[in-house]
């Protein structure tokens, strides 16, 4: 199985509607709604860029690295996108207002250059943002026997290049990344029974994709596949399902001059 950039798209709208209420937090403290200038570090398919557009009068920009996610973003007039790599970006020093990425950190290659390139081109007293980055080690799985569920999750993300722990590790990377000063938290878990299932069948999706890599490490046959998507589902349907894999954000505050 293959995912098409819609189902991409869909995956990360469903990341977005996780942390709506931490965004607005997040936000109101800040004063997004005054900046001038903003942008989306890693803003893939644009799951965030039509909130920013709505709620902030700023000149808005997106950056990604692929060109094939980029053109799924629909034009607006004070939008600008650039293909490009995080870890150098094409920005000139101290010309963002607030600059934030979301679940971007865990798929870069050394996520504290990315961090201190956050930093380079966001101005004085502006903010840096990590909206959130997962941590799937203190992942828990409930009932124990969907467990495994992590641990093929772990594997995958691995196989793919991404690092599965990154959650851990956002307090110490802006802490040493020479902001005036650092607040780190957790987003907090919501079970809503059945009306999970809705999100159990985009879970499902990207564990179908990801089972194409599980399986080439050879922990894991379809009949197993198979069988724990039907317990899983169980679970929810009758209520019992408890899923929480912690994710982290950081709120760096550049020193004023």
């Amino acid at each position: 199985m293959s995912l098409t950039v819609t189902d991409w798209h869909d995956r990360f709208v469903q990341q977005a509607r996780w942390t709506q209420d931490l965004r607005a937090y997040l936000y109101a403290k800040i004063g997004l709604d005054d900046g001038n200038r903003i942008l989306d570090l890693g803003c893939g398919t644009g799951a965030l860029i039509g909130e920013t557009i709505s709620r902030s009068k700023a000149w808005i920009h997106g950056l990604d690295r692929s060109r094939t996610h980029l053109k799924l973003i629909s034009p607006e007039a004070r939008l600008c996108l650039s293909q490009g790599d995080a870890h150098q970006t094409p920005y000139a020093d101290k010309c963002f207002d607030v600059t934030l990425c979301h679940f971007t950190l865990l798929w870069v290659v050394n996520p504290t250059q990315v961090v201190r390139e956050m930093a380079r081109i966001t101005r004085p007293g502006g903010t840096v943002l990590a909206l959130a980055e997962p941590d799937y080690g203190g992942r828990i799985d409930y009932p124990s026997e969907l467990a495994l569920m992590g641990k093929w999750q772990i594997e995958s993300l691995q196989a793919q290049g991404a690092d599965p722990m990154m959650g851990r590790k956002l307090a110490t990377i802006f802490n040493d990344a020479g902001f005036d000063s650092v607040e780190t938290g957790v987003l907090g878990g919501q079970w809503p029974g059945k009306a999970g299932l809705e999100s159990w069948h985009a879970e499902w999706e990207i564990l179908a994709f990801d089972s194409n890599q599980m399986s080439k490490l050879n922990h894991k046959s379809e009949i197993e596949f198979e069988e724990m998507k039907k317990r899983d589902k169980n679970a929810w349907e009758t209520g019992r399902r408890v899923l929480f894999v912690p994710t982290f954000y950081a709120l760096g505050k550049m020193p004023e001059p």
